[in-house]
């Protein structure tokens, strides 16, 4: 039998990104779709295949560390925490990032 004692774990960059967001952000939201199959055909996909996974990303998150931060702020925070990733085959982030009051604001808006 194969003991895991030592053995590391290697997380998913959709796991990872996840993890790092609802850590820093307490996301009460955190919806990450992975679109990279959308791109598999664009050139800089063709030029690095073997690093064709996990490239692009939609994000919707809601985060009460939001309030009071401008959009661009917002996407400025994600960005950072998200840093090392952008600099390792992360190639797409679209974001929608919104406060807690912002998501109840639209829900009673559209009844």
């Amino acid at each position: 039998m194969a003991s895991s004692r030592g053995a590391s774990v290697v997380l998913s960059r959709a796991n990872r990104i996840k993890s790092k967001l609802q850590t820093a952000l307490e996301a009460t939201v955190l919806e990450l779709d992975d679109v990279s199959y959308q791109h598999a055909g664009h050139a800089a996909m063709k030029q690095n295949p073997s690093d064709n996974q996990e490239t692009h990303f939609n994000l919707n998150i809601v985060s009460p560390k939001f309030e009071g931060q401008t959009l661009v702020k917002r996407h400025r925070m994600v960005y950072d925490l998200l840093a090392d990733e952008l600099s390792s085959g992360l190639h797409a982030l679209s974001i929608v990032a919104k406060t807690p009051h912002e998501t109840t604001t639209t829900t009673t808006a559209s009844k």
